[in-house]
């Protein structure tokens, strides 16, 4: 196991919808959703009184609604979110180079060394929350261990407005200790299919062979033996350049109506479009993924000459695409839309340098 290396993970709370209820005080301390509507739509981000009601992202907007009546819906302002983005973006990099963001709301940092030389790791999460706090009135919450998957892990522990660290002496314990569901990276699909097979926390996974995991989950199987075992050698990559942004939804009652069928399209549409502007992201090429109950896999892609930005290309292209596809006769168990060719504006930063600190 890496003992040598100090990453955050810096995690906004409740991002899109703590903003508007910043920017519009009659909203603070209601139950809000940013994106959609009461009758239409996806739910792009939930405030926590919102949350309480068991509202959250990409749950449609009919079911939002019907588990919060009084549940308001905001029309989404991502230049606003992107520019409070950029301010904390900036406070990241007064502490160090190495900040690889995974999108508008958070990032990993690596602080294993930092440009001002402060020795605590814990101690520079707890200035960095400060300082987003003082610079934009918003909260983040905080994730400390010794590579990216603790970090992650750790920082949903306490949201919102927590901190956690987790020291290289209690990580086996954490992960050994930690619900399968609570594993980042493990979904609903997969976390049903492991408690199935008797992996109900970390424990139980470590006692599954590489070979098994692979026979099972294929080339995440291996992943999942080593992050149980705390190897997670991953640099924090400031130059990580993405080569997609997809969503997708696994149905629990197999799908056979073309117009359900394309209901349920819109609906991943609304979550890759949420994704693709909550990580300023456009591309150039849409691929539609479908998966039959035989498991049998399909897709389909067009390639424009124009950024695919808006909703209204994705929903015009997938229509363009799904013209071609026949769905007579078929029962449909996956959806999927990905967006790729994009446009990336990252900025480059070379500076890794590792040393053994105190936490």
């Amino acid at each position: 196991m890496d003992k040598h290396r100090k990453i955050l993970h810096i995690d906004m709370d409740a991002f899109f919808a703590s903003v508007e209820q910043r920017d519009n005080p009659e909203l603070k301390g209601k139950p809000i959703a940013v994106g959609g509507s009461k009758e239409r739509g996806v739910v792009a981000a939930a405030s926590y009184e919102a949350r309480k009601f068991g509202v959250y992202s990409a749950m449609p907007s009919i079911t939002a609604a019907r588990k919060c009546p009084d549940l308001i819906f905001v029309r989404p302002r991502f230049e606003a979110y992107k520019q409070v983005s950029e301010q904390i973006r900036s406070i990241f990099l007064e502490y160090t180079d190495l900040v690889e963001p995974l999108s508008l709301d958070e990032a990993f940092l690596d602080v294993t060394t930092n440009k001002k030389g402060i020795l605590s790791a814990t101690l520079i999460a707890k200035e960095i929350r400060k300082r987003i706090v003082e610079t934009t009135q918003l909260t983040a919450s905080a994730g400390i261990s010794i590579n990216k998957f603790l970090a992650k892990s750790a920082s949903d522990i306490h949201k919102p407005d927590g901190i956690t660290l987790i020291p290289p002496e209690n990580a086996i314990l954490f992960l050994e200790q930690l619900n399968i569901s609570k594993f980042f990276g493990i979904g609903k699909v997969t976390s049903a299919k492991m408690i199935s097979l008797g992996i109900k926390n970390g424990l139980d996974l470590k006692k599954w062979k590489e070979n098994d995991l692979y026979k099972h989950f294929g080339k995440s199987g291996k992943h999942y033996y080593h992050i149980v075992r705390g190897i997670d050698n991953r640099p924090v990559n400031p130059d990580r350049i993405r080569k997609s942004i997809g969503a997708e939804n696994t149905f629990d009652k197999d799908l056979t109506d073309i117009k359900e069928i394309d209901e349920q399209l819109v609906n991943v549409a609304e979550i890759l479009h949420k994704r693709m502007s909550k990580s300023d992201t456009t591309g150039r090429t849409l691929t539609l993924k479908i998966k039959y109950t035989d498991f049998k896999q399909i897709t389909r892609s067009k390639t424009v000459n124009y950024d695919i930005k808006y909703m209204t290309d994705i929903i015009t292209l997938k229509d363009e695409i799904i013209e071609n596809i026949n769905f007579e006769a078929v029962k449909i168990r996956l959806l999927g839309i990905s967006i790729s060719n994009l446009n990336h504006t990252q900025k480059s930063n070379k500076n890794d340098i590792q040393l053994t600190l105190d936490f």
